[in-house]
């Protein structure tokens, strides 16, 4: 048997991580991974950075340790102090199952970072820095040292609080999988609807598509948008757009430079003869 087909018979499922190997992913991704952003995919590449290592000590054999690294170099973005937990379910869904649990991580990755990122946001990335820099400001700005120590006690607080929400995102994850295994598909495709529910949502707020030109009928007037789209289906405009951009993307192979590109300049053309605007 060649070597090749001997590592391929390899089972990743007893490659066991040691805590060391588990936590290098929980170091790379706090102190490197999320600052590695990118038009494509955001934090992706941040992301598949921080689980290399690891991963490889999962996957011997080349060809799956490339199909893992495909899913995890996908788009992804998350407020950065929640992203450890994403990281230790992904890795734990990968210790016990390999690439059996591929689609599982690509739905799991998908699903929370929207709703972390919104408790995420609003109390690390907002509130925290709002109230205790205030305090720790002013208590600096008065000559109190007492102030920068504050500071910078309550920044290596959150280093540790990222490394035990690795913890529990890789407790959690190894639970899936060894406590609810016969549920699975199911918690996958329920991960996969809350994901397109979360991308859904945001076509509709994000996505700001607006035509000011008006229909003129004698007397009467008709808002193109007010009076005809928007009675058809809210934010209709939108979800043209975005349907336009996903069509270029797969079936054109557009990149997203090309896109945005193309957007920009549409958008000038439109504004100056009146065909868009901004929403009043």
């Amino acid at each position: 048997m060649s070597k090749s087909n001997q590592q391929k018979n390899i089972n990743p499922t007893t490659n066991k991580l040691s805590k060391k190997d588990r936590r290098n992913a929980a170091w790379r991704w706090s102190f490197i991974g999320s600052n590695n952003v990118n038009y494509g995919t955001l934090q992706g590449t941040g992301y598949a950075w921080s689980v290399a290592n690891t991963l490889r000590k999962i996957y011997p054999n080349d060809d799956d340790y490339v199909e893992a690294m495909k899913v995890e170099f996908e788009y992804f973005n998350i407020t950065p102090y929640m992203g450890p937990l994403v990281v230790g379910a992904d890795i734990a869904m990968q210790e016990q199952q390999g690439t059996e649990s591929l689609d599982a991580v690509r739905s799991i990755k998908t699903s929370l970072m929207g709703p972390l990122s919104g408790i995420g946001d609003s109390l690390l990335w907002v509130l925290y820095p709002t109230i205790m820099g205030s305090i720790s400001g002013y208590m600096a700005l008065d000559g109190n040292p007492l102030g920068a120590i504050i500071w910078m006690v309550l920044n290596i607080a959150l280093v540790w609080m990222r490394i035990k929400l690795f913890d529990l995102g890789y407790e959690s994850g190894a639970r899936l999988i060894t406590d609810m295994a016969d549920r699975l598909t199911a918690i996958t495709e329920a991960a996969s609807v809350m994901g397109l529910t979360v991308v859904g949502s945001l076509i509709a707020t994000v996505v700001k598509v607006y035509t000011p030109l008006e229909f003129a009928f004698g007397d009467v007037s008709l808002a193109l948008q007010d009076g005809i789209f928007d009675q058809i289906l809210p934010a209709l405009l939108p979800v043209v757009l975005t349907g336009l951009v996903y069509w270029l993307m797969e079936k054109k192979k557009w990149g997203f430079l090309r896109i945005i590109f193309t957007i920009v300049v549409i958008s000038l053309i439109g504004s100056y003869f009146g065909v868009l605007g901004v929403a009043p």
